[in-house]
């Protein structure tokens, strides 16, 4: 289940209603969708489509996507830290941002305007809807895997129109437990 962290309120929130509680008041949507039977991490793609395809049709119906694919990302990727830097600068999009995380963990950090940036952690089973024009960015936990349905509406949509304003730069990019601290508080050059 997605944890969630508001640093500037030393605030952590780790039961699911809270959790969806919360997103739901900046209008993220949040679900622990639970798993697909038969996977393995060896599954393919397709059959990763398959094992889900009741939810991704329901999606679908629900907010007009159109298109599901399944993005793969590990230690070995090419050019790793290159995606990981477009991902990690803060950003937003003219279509929403939908994920439902199959294996490995990852973080989105939200900055919501006038309100305190908060981050999310999420792990396999949780599925999260960020709105079309939604400042984030997201980041790798540290074994740097994630595997991912995305869906969208039209993928050029996706493309992201950076901010540029370095509040990315004032968070270390660091899932959470005992290292996850506010990089105010560190080295704030320090990214991993």
């Amino acid at each position: 289940m997605a944890l969630l962290k508001v640093p500037e309120e030393n605030r952590t929130l780790t039961d699911a209603d809270d959790v969806r509680g919360f997103l739901a008041e900046h209008g993220i949507e949040y679900e622990h969708a639970g798993s697909a039977p038969g996977l393995t991490p060896d599954s393919s793609a397709d059959d990763i489509l398959s094992a889900w395809a009741p939810k991704i049709d329901e999606l679908k119906a629900r907010g007009g996507y159109v298109v599901a694919d399944v993005i793969d990302v590990k230690p070995d990727t090419p050019n790793l830290d290159a995606m990981l830097k477009r991902f990690s600068s803060e950003h937003w999009h003219d279509e929403d941002e939908v994920r439902l995380i199959v294996e490995g963990r990852g973080l989105f950090h939200i900055h919501p305007g006038d309100k305190p940036v908060f981050a999310l952690e999420v792990e396999p089973g949780d599925l999260i809807r960020v709105p079309r024009g939604t400042h984030h960015w997201f980041d790798l936990c540290g074994d740097k895997r994630i595997r991912a349905i995305r869906l969208f509406q039209d993928k050029s949509g996706w493309t992201p129109h950076y901010t540029e304003s370095g509040e990315d730069t004032k968070f270390q990019p660091l899932c959470f437990g005992p290292s996850y601290i506010p990089a105010t508080r560190v080295d704030p050059g320090l990214r991993v």
